[in-house]
């Protein structure tokens, strides 16, 4: 798994939702690592991108709104993102290190 790293390489991830983004990273430097070097099942390598690729759907992105049960899809997505977590963490064992990042963007656009 490269990163930018010191050593190129790194073994502390971060489970995060983004727009066209795998969704595993680097928790040190942020790099976007591709899902494909991640020693994970090719199931939850699925999973994990299925769930990623619904990252945002509490957005109209084309008014740039929050959609009226917005918060509640966000906290979905996040309940998800937790339990593929802990799937993660159960695959690569104690050699990796690995936290999930809430999403947060929601609860943004409530107050605008």
């Amino acid at each position: 798994m490269n990163c930018f790293c010191g050593n190129r390489e790194t073994n502390d991830l971060k489970i995060e939702g983004d727009v066209g983004a795998d969704p595993i990273w680097c928790n040190k430097c942020g790099c976007n690592l591709d899902i494909e070097d991640i020693p994970i099942s090719d199931v939850l390598a699925e999973e994990l991108v299925s769930w990623a690729m619904k990252y945002g759907e509490w957005i109209d992105w084309d008014k740039d709104k929050l959609l009226p049960n917005g918060i509640e899809l966000e906290d979905e997505f996040n309940q998800i993102g937790v339990a593929l977590t802990e799937k993660v963490k159960q695959e690569l064992g104690h050699k990796y290190k690995v936290k999930y990042s809430l999403s947060t963007s929601a609860r943004y656009y409530s107050k605008n």
